[in-house]
């Protein structure tokens, strides 16, 4: 149960990280570039979804090789505990979707259950971030 323990920790810390590289990236060169404003709304957006792509991404390989290498639980469903099942687990656990046709069994549920927490306040992260650029943004004139 400590190496589920400490996974989370390292997940979270490493998502916040990369969450926050990517937003501070963002607010420090959308001023700068040389595209009319509203198109810097779509590299927010973009570089957004890339970054939750990241961590779901980063997830799933580290519920896979906790599942394979540490033995510290398993995955229902069809398919078992395959890599493919670990990202599809992470996507729908990271977004708050939670079909439940594949369930994470044993202490492994633990990282599930912060990938729920975690999802949730990033992508409200992510929301605000967006928000606040679309209000700087939206209406600014070329060249601003």
């Amino acid at each position: 149960m400590l190496i589920v323990g400490l996974t989370c920790v390292f997940l979270l810390v490493m998502t916040t990280l990369i969450h926050y590289e990517v937003l501070r990236q963002l607010t420090t060169r959308l001023p700068g570039l040389r595209v009319p404003p509203r198109t810097k709304l779509i590299a927010v957006i973009f570089s957004a979804f890339l970054a939750h792509g990241t961590e779901i991404l980063l997830y799933g390989l580290v519920v896979f090789a906790c599942i394979h290498f540490a033995n510290v639980g398993t995955l229902s469903g069809p398919g078992g505990s395959t890599l493919e099942n670990c990202m599809y687990l992470s996507a729908e656990t990271y977004s708050s979707l939670g079909f439940g046709d594949v369930v994470p069994l044993g202490p492994i549920r633990l990282v599930a259950g912060m990938e729920a927490l975690n999802g949730l306040l990033l992508i409200g992260w992510t929301t605000s971030f967006a928000y606040i650029a679309m209000a700087r943004f939206w209406n600014a004139k070329d060249g601003e």
